[in-house]
């Protein structure tokens, strides 16, 4: 089965960013960064998520996120599903903490249960069936708006979303150029998709 196995960003700093991912998140090998001088402005047109079990969850990595440096774009909060919010990192990404659950149901923990990719494009459904025809298969599927597809083979979930829709959700404006700042390592590729993002093919 076709998998995702990292995402790289594509940062000023790559000591920082280490730094910053390491005390913030804690996250292992299926997060890379390097150098890049790649100019960029506004929304990069991708989030990045960690999904969590509770609340309690959500604060203590947002905490953690915010004392390493990042800032908050949406304050964690409750909302129609669940509970949640939004930072943006020292390098620029946009990542969304966020848990279904809407109370604790035990002791506060640091386990992140899914790592998203969320790539905002401008036709869901065109790039929905482009990356079907590169071997993906399709997990959730909710028209033109939302799709998962099927990556359990890998440690990173990958999902489209409307560009606009995604940059509303994240709290932030839908314009902006340049890079995206990030690439996607895994057994597919290599190639661009319809909308820029570009895919390495990895070995390990």
């Amino acid at each position: 089965m076709a998998s995702l196995t990292h995402v790289t960003l594509e940062v000023d700093d790559p000591t920082a960013a280490e730094r910053f991912y390491s005390e913030a998140f804690g996250l292992g090998p299926e997060l890379r960064v390097r150098a890049s001088e790649a100019p960029t402005t506004g929304f990069r047109g991708f989030t990045l998520s960690l999904t969590v079990a509770q609340p309690s969850t959500v604060n203590s990595l947002v905490d953690s996120a915010l004392a390493a440096g990042a800032t908050a774009v949406k304050p964690a909060s409750k909302s129609l599903w669940g509970y949640g919010g939004v930072v943006r990192s020292p390098d620029g990404t946009l990542w969304k903490i966020a848990s279904s659950a809407k109370k604790d149901k035990g002791p506060a923990n640091r386990e992140i249960e899914r790592f998203v990719l969320l790539l905002g494009v401008e036709d869901v459904l065109e790039t929905k069936r482009f990356y079907v025809g590169q071997g993906l298969k399709v997990g959730k599927s909710f028209g033109r708006k939302y799709v998962e597809f099927d990556t359990s083979a890998g440690p990173v979930t990958l999902a489209l979303y409307g560009r606009r829709a995604l940059a509303k959700d994240a709290g932030v404006a839908p314009d902006g150029t340049g890079s995206h700042r990030v690439a996607l390592g895994g057994d597919l590729g290599p190639f661009t998709d319809p909308d820029g993002f570009e895919w390495e093919k990895t070995s390990d």
